[in-house]
Parts: C-alpha cells; structure tokens; sequence
C-alpha cells in the first residue's frame, strides 16, 4: 500500500494554494509513544534561509500542537477527495477526547521516525527550525484580529525544512 518515490522540491506536482487551502493537509507527529493529528487549510510552501520550507500554524488550543512542540519533526500529508470525510473528522474531534488516529482507518506508517498515513498521495517530512507564537500588535490588518482571533487565541508559526518528499 505505502508504495512511495522520493522526488526533489522541484519536483513536487500541484498548486500548494489548493493543496492546502481545498484538499486540506494533514499535520502528524509523536510525542514518545503517541502520535496525533489535525487536519490544517493555513500554511505554505517556500524558500526561506536558502532551504525549501514548509509554514504551518498552529493554534494554543490544538492537542497537535503539544506533539509538534515536543518533537523535532512531523509530516504534513495530502490526500486525495476520497479522503475528505476522514480529514473533516480528523480536524473537528480532538485527540485528547478520544483514539482518532486509530478510529480514522488510516494505517500509520514511518519514515525515520516521523509518522505519516500509507494512504496519502503525498508526504512532506519536515524538520522544526522556527516556532513564534502571532501578537496582536503585530497584526498590520486589525481586520483579521476580529474576522480570525475572536476569542484572541493566536497561532504559533512553524517555518519547517521539508527534509524529504515522497509521492505515489
């Protein structure tokens, strides 16, 4: 089932604004013997410190957000539509509630210790070089405080080289 090729970044087939903001990603990663997941539709893809980076965040109140604090790496992986109910699933039940990651049917696989789903089409290994928690006063378009920070819980920026890609 898992059946993956490594490729370079340049490589990588499909736009990351559809990628990420309509198939959705999911962010996965271990905290010792656990892993937990969460679906994500914020982030990107680029060139920072002359590396090829992934931009996730993550919001305070998020249970990933402890196992991505925890480890030194996670994978973001993208699914094709199939997997759409799974994803909703994936991002509205919390892992502190419940075993989601047994009870989504995705089989849980690894590649140098970083956990990832055998059903993705495709695997972005990524290694944390970055984390800020967002403020208020940084925010230069007020307007986004009220439309996306009501309750004022600001997500953590994780800027990530993509150490690895693999696709089917």
């Amino acid at each position: 089932m898992d059946n993956f090729k490594e490729i370079t970044a340049v490589l990588l087939q499909g736009n990351p604004f559809y990628m990420i903001g309509q198939d959705w990603m999911l962010i996965t990663a271990r905290k010792e013997d656990k892993v937990n997941t969460m679906t994500a539709s914020w982030g990107g893809l680029g060139i920072m410190w002359g590396k090829n980076v992934a931009f996730t965040v993550i919001r305070p109140t998020r249970y990933t957000k402890e196992f991505i604090d925890f480890s030194d790496t996670f994978s973001l992986s993208f699914y094709n539509e199939s997997f759409r109910k799974v994803l909703n699933y994936l991002g509205t039940v919390s892992g502190r509630d419940e075993d989601k990651v047994s009870k989504s049917a995705l089989t849980l696989t690894y590649e140098n210790e970083i956990p990832y789903f055998a059903e993705a089409k495709t695997v972005l290994l990524c290694k944390k070089l970055f984390a800020q928690p967002y403020e208020e006063k940084s925010f230069l378009d007020k307007g986004i405080l009220d439309n996306c920070y009501p309750d004022k819980d600001y997500h953590t920026l994780y800027i990530s080289e993509i150490t690895k890609i693999m696709v089917k």
